[in-house]
């Protein structure tokens, strides 16, 4: 695990670039763009702050909002999620899923879609994944942490539905037993919804087959300031930093 920011290596740069508008001449580099906000992601600071050797922080964060509004950012984590399973020998899809939720506390001048979370005692937002047997994260929603986890788990699988083709079970905890299994039931023929959790006598942490996975992805948001709770006023800023972080870490492997 990459534990200090760096620059972005020309290989890295050729792959990212297939994937955004670099067509036609800018007053910036995006490779420039792209750095300051992998810098920001890594090292957290305030967009106001950034260092004078990237660009103005105001274009910076035009093309963060823009590519996470048009799309851009979504089609380029899921071309890099295809990358990472075809460089380990895998299909460039995964049949096998984990869903789960990470409460985080949220920063004090949050007061947007937040909330409470009753059994983590967390008052905050949620970080809802759905990630394969690699962790790699393929979709996720942001929402307040009062929201049940069943009844929210149909907005991360759908931007999935007509593209995972070859999806095959999904693995959950005990609190998509009950909505989310019917949910699946009908809009997902032939995905089967398996409920894995640890023992119930069990404290501790016991690692889930393959939900583990899952865990160790939440837990890589600990190298990333940006990440250490939700500092975002929107929850699409939220679920963009996810989708960088899940690039930042593809590109460190290719």
């Amino acid at each position: 695990m990459q534990t200090q920011y760096e620059r972005l290596t020309d290989p890295q740069w050729e792959v990212i670039k297939k994937h955004l508008p670099i067509q036609r001449k800018r007053t910036y580099n995006l490779r420039d763009i792209v750095d300051g906000i992998f810098w920001v992601l890594r090292v957290g600071n305030q967009w106001r702050n950034m260092p004078e050797y990237f660009p103005p922080w105001q274009s910076i964060y035009y093309y963060f909002r823009r590519w996470k509004t048009n799309r851009t950012l979504e089609k380029l984590n899921w071309a890099l999620n295809r990358l990472e399973p075809k460089r380990v020998g895998k299909e460039d899809t995964p049949s096998l899923f984990c869903i789960d939720s990470q409460s985080v506390k949220t920063a004090p001048f949050v007061s947007h879609c937040k909330g409470i979370d009753g059994n983590k005692k967390i008052n905050g937002r949620k970080r809802h994944l759905i990630t394969d047997t690699l962790g790699l994260v393929w979709s996720v929603v942001v929402h307040a942490a009062h929201q049940a986890d069943g009844v929210m788990a149909h907005r991360v699988i759908d931007p999935l539905q007509g593209y995972m083709h070859r999806m095959k079970k999904i693995l959950a905890d005990a609190a998509y037993e009950k909505v989310f299994i019917q949910w699946v039931e009908e809009n997902l023929l032939g995905v089967d919804l398996e409920i894995s959790s640890k023992p119930p006598t069990t404290h501790e942490f016991v690692p889930v087959k393959w939900r583990w996975v899952g865990e160790r992805t939440f837990g890589t948001f600990n190298f990333f300031r940006r990440l250490d709770k939700d500092h975002e006023k929107t929850i699409e800023s939220s679920e963009a930093w996810i989708l960088w972080q899940n690039c930042q870490i593809i590109l460190n492997r290719l």
